[in-house]
Order: C-alpha cells, then sequence, then structure tokens
C-alpha cells in the first residue's frame, strides 16, 4: 500500500500529471466557495453533536451529580452501590458507544459513496450487514468455536461475500445506482430469506440473533467500547493517508492512473475499509440501518464538498444521529424494551424518504415498458399453462414424503390431503393469482417494469397495518385484517402516485421509496421479535409466508375472491393499454386518467391485502410472474393478465410443494421458498443480460 501512496508524489509522466492537475484545477471564486461549504458543514456538524452531547450528558448529571462523576470513577467497584455501578458500566459505556457506533457506520457510507462513485452505496444498500448477520448465524450453527477467534471477522466474511455479489452483478450495468440498489435489494432478500430459515428451524440457537438483529446500545460494561476504539483509530488514520487519491476518483480513473495508483487498488481497500467497519459494528451492537446512508447525504446537504471534510462531517453526523435515537430510548415509555436499531429504522426512513427528495439522482425517467415480441399463438401457450398448474396441483396434493419415504396420494388416506394438503395449494394458488395479477396492475399503472408490491413496499406497508392491528386489537377478525391491510396498500400506493409523476415513475426513486417503507415493516418486526413477545415466532412464521394455518374453508374462500378480482379486473384492460402511453394519449382516447387510476388503484391495493394476509409480505411473485409472462409473448394487457396469474399460481405451487419436501421433516415457508426461486432467477438475469 505504501508504495502506491508515495507513488502519488512522483508523477510518471509530467506531460499527463500537468494536464490532470489543469483539469483538477479550480478557480479562486470555486475555492472559495468549496472552502465556506467545508467549513460551513464541519461548523453545523460539531454544533449538532456538541448540542446532543450536552443533553446526553445532562441525561448522566440527573441520574447522578456532576460532583460524584471523579469519584465513582475512581472507586473500585466493590465499593460502589448499584445506582453508582449502572452509571459507570451502564449509561456511561452506552453513551460512548453511541459516539463510536454512530462516527464508525457514518464514515463506512462515506467510504463507500466515495469509491463506487455511487450516492446510494451504502452497506444496508450492498447488503453487508444482512450478510455478515447470516454468516454469524450459520457459524453459530455449524462452526461455533470459529466465534472464539473473533466475531467481526466472520461478519467481515460474510459481508465481503454479499458486497462482491452485489458489484459483481451492478458491473453488469457500470454499477449506476439503479442496478446498485436492485442487486443489494436482491442479495438481501436472499441472505434475509436464508437467515429466516435458520430461525424457525433453530429458533432456541440462534434467539441471541432476534436481539441483533433489532440492534441494540445498552450495554453492561466497557468491553465493546475497548474492543472499537483502536480499530475505528486504525481506521482513521488510514483513511487521511488515502483521502488524496480518493479525490482523484471524482475526475475519473484515468487521473488516478497518471499518478501511479490503481483504480481498482483503490476502490478495493475502500471497500475493505468500509465493510471492516460495518462488520465490527455488528459484532458488537447488532444491525443499525440507514446511519451509513443518511449521514454522508446530510454532510452532503450541509455543504460538505471535499472528501476528508465529508469523512469527518459525516462522522459526527453519524454520532449525533445515534445520540438522538439514544436520548429517544432514554425518553419514551418503557424505554429499556426499545431496540435503538429498530428505532434508527423507524426514524430513518422518513428522513431517508426526505432526502431522497433534494438528493439529484444520476438518473432518467423511465420509458414504457417494454412489451417484448408477442407470441403467434398466445391462446395455446394460455392453455399450456394452464395444463401445467393442473399437473402442478396434482402432484402438490399427490406427491410427498412422510416417514416411510415417498407416497402417492398418502396411500388413500383422502381425510389427510382434505385437511393438511388441499388449504396449502388453495392458499399457493390464491396468493400466486393475486400477487402476479396486481403486479400487472401496478406495472402497467406506473409503465414500470420493476414495479411490483413487494419491491415498492405496498406488500410491507400491509404487514406494517396487520402488525399494529394485532399489536393493540389481538381479536380482529379476518374482514377487519382484510380492510385494515387494504386501506395501508391504497394510502401507500397513493402517496406513491402523486409523489413519483414528478419524477415520471423513474425506477430509481419508486425503489427509494419501496425501500423506506420496507425499513419501516421490518423495524417493526424487530421490535416485536426482540421484545421477547410470544408472538414473535408465530409472527416471523406468517411474515415468512407460510400456508400452514389456512384452513380448506379459508382458501376456498381467497380462491373464490381471486377469482371475483382477476373478473373485475377483465374491463379495465383497455385502460391498462393506454395509460402506458401517458395522460394526453389516453384523455385523446376517451379515457379519464384521474378515475382510471383511481379504480386500478383500489384494485390493486385490495389484491396486495388478501395476498399478504394469506402468506405474508415475503415474496417475489409480484415481480416475477408479470416478467414471466411478458418473457412469453403475452404483450397485449389480457394476455398478460392472464399469462401472469398462471405463471404466478405455478410458481406458488412449486415454491409450496418444495418447501414442505426439501428439508423433510423440516419445512421451508412457501412464500420464502418463492423469494429464493425468484430472486435467483432475478439474479441470474441481471448477471446475463446486465
Amino acid at each position: 500500500m505504501s508504495h502506491h501512496l508515495d507513488a502519488l508524489t512522483e508523477p510518471t509522466r509530467a506531460s499527463t500529471a500537468t494536464q490532470v492537475s489543469a483539469g483538477l484545477s479550480l478557480s479562486v471564486d470555486q475555492k472559495t466557495i468549496s472552502a465556506t461549504g467545508d467549513t460551513r458543514a464541519l461548523v453545523l456538524a460539531v454544533l449538532a453533536l456538541l448540542l446532543l452531547l450536552a443533553l446526553a450528558l445532562g441525561r448522566l448529571t440527573s441520574e447522578v451529580p456532576f460532583a460524584q462523576w471523579l469519584e465513582i470513577l475512581s472507586r473500585p467497584s466493590q465499593q460502589l452501590g448499584l445506582e453508582a455501578l449502572l452509571w459507570r458500566f451502564t449509561l456511561l459505556p452506552q453513551l460512548t458507544i453511541a459516539v463510536l457506533v454512530g462516527a464508525a457506520l457514518g464514515a463506512a457510507g462515506a467510504l463507500l459513496q466515495q469509491g463506487l462513485r455511487n450516492p446510494l452505496a451504502a452497506p444496508e444498500t450492498l447488503g453487508i450487514q444482512g450478510g455478515g448477520l447470516l454468516a454469524l448465524a450459520l457459524v453459530v450453527l455449524y462452526q461455533p468455536l470459529w466465534l472464539t477467534h473473533g466475531a467481526e471477522w466472520v461478519a467481515f466474511a460474510g459481508g465481503l461475500l454479499a458486497a462482491g455479489l452485489v458489484l459483481a452483478l451492478a458491473a453488469r450495468r457500470q454499477n449506476s445506482p439503479l442496478a446498485l440498489l436492485l442487486a443489494g435489494m436482491l442479495v438481501s432478500l436472499l441472505s434475509g430469506s436464508l437467515l429466516t430459515i435458520l430461525l424457525l428451524n433453530h429458533d432456541l440457537a440462534l434467539v441471541s440473533l432476534l436481539a441483533m438483529n433489532a440492534g441494540s446500545l445498552t450495554q453492561d460494561g466497557w468491553q465493546p467500547v475497548q474492543h472499537l476504539w483502536p480499530r475505528l483509530l486504525i481506521v482513521g488514520v488510514l483513511m487521511v493517508l488515502i483521502a488524496r487519491p480518493l479525490r482523484l476518483l471524482e475526475v475519473g480513473d484515468q487521473a488516478v492512473r497518471s499518478f501511479g495508483v490503481s483504480p481498482a487498488f483503490l476502490r478495493l481497500l475502500t471497500m475493505l475499509l468500509a465493510i471492516y467497519l460495518s462488520a465490527t459494528v455488528v459484532s458488537q451492537v447488532g444491525v443499525i440501518s440507514f446511519v451509513a446512508l443518511a449521514a454522508p447525504l446530510l454532510a452532503r446537504m450541509a455543504g460538505a464538498q471535499r472528501l476528508l471534510p465529508r469523512l469527518i462531517c459525516a462522522a459526527l453526523l453519524g454520532s449525533a444521529l445515534l445520540l438522538v435515537t439514544d436520548l429517544l430510548v432514554a425518553w419514551l415509555p418503557g424505554g429499556g424494551e426499545w431496540a435503538t436499531g429498530s428505532l434508527v429504522a423507524l426514524l430513518g426512513a422518513p428522513l431517508l424518504f426526505w432526502l431522497v427528495l433534494r438528493v439529484r439522482l444520476p438518473e432518467a425517467p423511465a420509458t414504457v415498458v417494454s412489451l417484448g415480441i408477442r407470441h403467434q399463438h398466445p391462446h395455446r401457450l394460455l392453455w399450456g399453462i394452464g395444463v401445467l398448474c393442473l399437473c402442478g396441483l396434482v402432484v402438490g396434493l399427490g406427491l410427498a414424503r412422510d416417514a416411510e419415504g415417498w407416497s402417492w396420494f398418502a396411500h388413500g388416506d383422502w381425510n389427510l390431503i382434505a385437511q393438511w394438503r388441499l388449504p396449502r395449494v388453495l392458499a399457493a394458488l390464491a396468493a400466486g393469482g393475486m400477487l402476479a395479477l396486481a403486479g400487472v396492475l401496478i406495472q402497467r399503472l406506473t409503465s414500470n417494469p420493476l414495479a411490483s408490491p413487494e419491491v415498492l413496499g405496498i406488500s410491507s406497508s400491509c404487514g406494517l397495518g396487520l402488525i399494529l392491528l394485532g399489536l393493540f386489537y389481538p381479536q380482529a377478525s379476518r374482514p377487519l385484517q382484510l380492510l385494515v391491510a387494504s386501506l395501508s396498500a391504497l394510502a401507500l400506493l397513493a402517496v406513491l402516485l402523486v409523489w413519483s409523476r414528478r419524477a415520471q415513475f423513474a425506477p430509481l426513486r419508486l425503489l427509494l421509496c419501496g425501500m423506506t417503507v420496507t425499513a419501516l415493516f421490518a423495524a417493526s418486526q424487530s421490535l416485536v421479535l426482540g421484545s421477547g413477545d410470544p408472538r414473535g415466532l408465530q409472527l416471523l412464521s406468517w411474515m415468512s409466508g407460510s400456508t400452514y394455518y389456512v384452513t380448506a374453508e379459508l382458501g376456498w374462500s381467497l380462491l373464490a375472491v381471486m377469482t371475483l378480482l382477476l373478473a373485475l379486473s377483465w374491463p379495465l384492460t383497455r385502460w391498462l393499454e393506454l395509460l402506458p402511453l401517458g395522460p394526453v394519449a389516453a384523455s385523446s382516447f376517451g379515457v379519464d386518467p384521474a378515475r382510471s387510476r383511481l379504480v386500478i388503484l383500489l384494485l390493486a391495493a385490495v389484491l396486495s391485502a388478501a395476498s399478504t394476509l394469506l402468506v405474508g409480505p415475503i415474496s417475489f411473485i409480484g415481480l416475477l410472474a408479470p416478467h414471466l409472462a411478458r418473457r412469453l409473448g403475452f404483450c397485449r394487457a389480457r394476455e398478460q393478465l392472464l399469462g401472469a396469474v398462471g405463471c404466478g399460481m405455478l410458481v406458488m405451487l412449486v415454491a409450496d410443494w418444495a418447501g414442505r419436501q426439501w428439508l423433510f421433516p423440516d419445512q421451508i415457508p412457501a412464500g420464502l421458498m418463492a423469494s429464493l426461486l425468484g430472486g435467483g432467477y432475478f439474479m441470474l438475469s441481471l448477471w446475463r443480460r446486465g
């Protein structure tokens, strides 16, 4: 590394260096503006941190008078009372760890954004935190002795693999923000699905990971602080050393090469430092999201332009964000029961939404959905999909494993089939069809091939509404649950529609909206799971998309609801053909854009709510099924509706059957299995076609 850094002071070619220097030079006015912005940002960050530190110290003073601090810190712990012990070994370490963790995450986000030249790069968008947590879970189950050598290195390896996979996928599209966010979402989904499978089948062994997934700054000693501060100091020194060559990346790779430094080496070093910071934080306090993404964006908005001031501002603002959260945890009723990481996500999701509105993203507006090449005989293809669905139905009911091996129709035990297998097959058919139908409606409405109930966070909004309803009114009936979920989905769809029209439904901004809503749902989920509530594992089973609790009556009812909603969407196909052309073209053909959008929104909300109520919010069917229908050649709206419904039902039948048989006698919920299949398919597509 020293060879590469020393080469910066000895340009290999004078002419090239002169050219680059001229390209990098700024006028006096520009330098003054840049220095003024950096100074203003640093002053604001320092003032914000000092104000919050004063509030935090005031909290410490309210517990123990300032005059007693030195005495408590100097006396042996055996001579201290309970109040003094809690102050010295709980409150003070918690304040210190909040500052250290916030600084580490803020610096990690700034490093990633600079190294990748992407304003959306962060440990959460690159799947680093999810990969680290999954690696810790695997090691806890299969190689627990590895943890004695350092949990941070296990999390580092998992985060490195996840980030490497994301960057390899995004490289097919020149690391564009959209490709990076989509690849990160896919990797995060897959790692989260695998982690949920492990939690469902090894809940007792991995119960501590539930708390880590929620993130907590609560401390019972100084060991995490002693572990973190020397590592952060070393990484901080390295960041200062590479700050100057990293600035050259803003101009381009050629500028870096002209000084004898490899751009790939700089990016690799930046990635390693950022991943190590994130892994160290995960191993000590768990997953804390949005700080690494929000702090650098706030630093930019405050005026920090040069890299080193931006790194310092991001670290200071990251500490300030965690201090705010820690103070809120202390002030809320039952403060000790609130997980800091979950509360950070609850606060960070709206903050990210606000930042996205104001940050300039390098993206052109979305164009009309590519319809592809129309199949010459779509009706024959529809009959073929229907035959495959019928075969899947027969296999799902008849072929299964039991204690004696494989059996066909349970050796004639029709009661077992009617009571246990038929409800799950009906649920898979209904959920797959409704999610696929909702996906087609939303994609046609927004003219965006990436839109779906899962990606836009609509399923998560339904889940959030159902969680709140379950906490405040556990005895809610199914109709009331469906109503609450539908209203939640409709509210989010309306907000997305109004807000995104200004950006012409740009895919990147829609994905960011979905990410913020999904983060809100994940935070609420983590609060429930990490609180020790006995309903947590049942909630986890529902969120994973399990069809285990579906009765035959409910399965038939939802299948009838799906058929009814498909019939209601049939007259809307003319609107679905014209709306992607734009409001002017639609109006010229006699279609009222406002009224048609409202009707389609209502239908999509009910579809998303019913499917989420049935199999939870985790699935990729709403994105996968319309995509498969277009790939098969269903271009017209009616053809795509039927083709997507057939593909959705078929994929969910396969997912439900495979989930029941793959790990027998253990089971994988249908929603998780569908997410594995769909995520794997889209990762392969992103790799092959970019």
